[in-house]
């Protein structure tokens, strides 16, 4: 709060003697009245204008940083030039001049740093991402279903008409991936009653039979606390000149402590752009408030780079490969990153390892055009992305597309999709998408394949789902390539039942062995095995999914060589 004081004094004096007039004959002729009429004059504007400036930049929390001055310096100067005479109206003319170069090289910068601001977050280039490990769970429980339950547990929350439910946020606490929510006022009289909130909710990610947990964690700065204890207010106060861009988020640590974070950073040129560097966490709490550089976030940390940075960086990368004016007249190259994610137009999703990346696809700005040029995947903790073209000899489906398949699939129903996602399952580019009713309950999952529509199919969870996609690939005659981090193992088996199914050019095999166990084998694969006949024995290789039927690699049958 002092910086702040100090900041206004300093430009309502700089700002005063600009534009109140110093020349002494521009007043009157009176030396004596002169000297103290101008004094006065002076004090009154300096506190005027001081005034004025403690209350905008408290109000809008604008970085205090001198080059958010230049219209206040250009104005005072320009009303200083048309009172003022003499030496002093030759001064501020020249103050004038540089406030106005300053503000054409600010509000011009847009124009001139696009090929800069495209360098700054320029991606890696790779063709697919790894392929999903089927034996995992995806976080896939869409953020507006969870935030449904949370809303109707609302009733655990002490005084609960004082309280609102906050921004949701995905994160991995110790090694479930959760729904944190804090609990916020609902008002400003809520606030003045109540000071503090209780806490927050939890929700997993993964298991959408999960009901919400309220944890009762007191909390004084808030995002809906006013003037000193609203957090983002109060990050400002203790840091007056740092970049901040992006709302502020609930991060939760591995003992269930919770803590607010905002990403921080700096302008790319002049006032524009933004290139982030690190967060400022703030102990709700206590107010204790710490700056970390990216390299240095705690452990627990997953989204220091805030989806609204995120979605900026894909703008960037999207509009400016060829500078600002190709991104308006002839766009060659140009990709739009899709707005379907779910925060900020992007959506948070963890690997195997538990590593969270904002996920986003881009598509043309052709109107009309649901063709997927490619996506992103950014890391939530150091901001580097990768881009990924796909198969470069097959067109995909970007995310509208997915979504607008399921409005056509469940049309009587009125179901609609949310959070799409593209995996790589089984070797085949895929849209992993919940499926939620009108009333924004969740009734199943969707998986579509991003190169073959056509091929399709829904399940009461994202695992099941999977299960059946498998099938569907086989039977639409792709190959399926083992991807998870299941074991490979051998069987010497003996064919007890066998079902054949044409798919295409290829045929399906179901094979159940004497011992109990289901094998699944396609002919594309191993075209060999359209001669298994029962009481056959075969020597196998197969991924050990724990699936009901197991995918075979390799097969070689003894009855034939025999």
């Amino acid at each position: 709060m002092i910086h702040l004081l100090l900041f206004s004094l300093i430009a309502g004096i700089v700002a005063a003697l600009l534009a109140v007039p110093l020349h002494r004959q521009v007043l009157t002729e009176e030396k004596e009245n002169s000297s103290s009429f101008r004094a006065i004059l002076l004090i009154i504007a300096t506190v005027v204008i001081a005034v004025g400036i403690s209350i905008f930049y408290y109000a809008t929390n604008l970085d205090q940083h001198w080059s958010s001055l230049w219209v206040l310096l250009l104005a005072a100067a320009l009303l200083g030039t048309i009172l003022d005479g003499g030496v002093y109206r030759k001064v501020k003319i020249v103050v004038a001049g540089l406030s106005l170069i300053a503000g054409i090289y600010i509000l011009s910068a847009p124009l001139l740093n696009a090929n800069t601001k495209y360098k700054a977050v320029e991606m890696d280039q790779q063709v697919e991402i790894e392929a999903f490990d089927e034996t995992q769970t995806p976080a896939s429980v869409p953020p507006k279903f969870a935030r449904n339950k949370m809303k109707k547990a609302f009733g655990q929350v002490p005084n609960t008409s004082y309280y609102d439910l906050g921004h949701l946020q995905i994160q991995k606490v110790k090694d479930e991936y959760v729904y944190i929510a804090p609990v916020e006022f609902s008002g400003f009289f809520k606030w003045w009653n109540g000071k503090t909130t209780p806490g927050y909710f939890r929700m997993s990610a993964t298991d959408s039979a999960d009901n919400p947990k309220f944890v009762s964690s007191e909390m004084t700065y808030t995002e809906t606390s006013y003037f000193n204890k609203q957090v983002d207010r109060h990050m400002r106060l203790q840091f007056p000149e740092l970049i901040f861009y992006g709302d502020v988020q609930l991060e939760i640590d591995d003992e269930g402590n919770p803590h607010y974070i905002r990403s921080y950073g700096e302008f790319i040129t002049a006032r524009n752009g933004f290139d982030v560097k690190g967060i400022v966490m703030t102990d709700p709490m206590t107010g204790a408030v710490e700056k970390f550089a990216l390299a240095d976030i705690p452990d627990y940390i997953d989204g220091a780079v805030s989806p609204e940075v995120v979605s900026l960086q894909n703008s960037y990368f999207g509009k400016y490969v060829h500078g600002f004016w190709n991104s308006i007249v002839g766009k060659k190259d140009v990709k739009l990153p899709s707005d379907e994610g779910t925060e900020a137009n992007v959506s948070p999703i963890f690997d195997e390892n538990g590593h969270m990346y904002y996920f986003t696809d881009f598509t043309s700005p052709k109107e009309g055009v649901d063709s997927m040029l490619g996506y992103a995947l950014t890391d939530g903790r150091t901001g580097i992305a990768t881009y990924y073209t796909g198969d470069l000899e097959e067109s995909y489906m970007d995310s509208q597309g997915a979504l607008q398949i399921i409005e056509k699939k469940f049309i009587e129903k009125k179901w609609s999709g949310e959070m799409p996602v593209l995996y790589n399952f089984y070797g085949e580019a895929s849209w992993l998408t919940p499926v939620l009713d009108s009333n924004g309950f969740l009734q199943n999952y969707f998986i579509v394949s991003a190169a073959n529509p056509e091929i399709s199919v829904s399940g009461n969870s994202p695992n099941d789902a999977l299960k059946l996609y498998k099938t569907a690939l086989q039977r639409g005659g792709s190959s399926v390539n083992g991807s998870s981090e299941a074991e490979e193992a051998k069987a010497a088996i003996t064919v007890k039942r066998v079902y054949k199914e044409r798919t295409g050019d290829f045929t399906l095999v179901s094979v159940k062995s004497e011992d109990g166990r289901n094998f699944l084998v396609s002919s594309e694969t191993i075209p060999e095995a359209v001669y298994i006949q029962e009481g056959d024995k075969l020597s196998i290789t197969y991924v050990e999914t724990g699936e009901l039927f197991l995918p075979v690699k390799e097969l070689t049958n003894v009855s034939l060589t025999e």
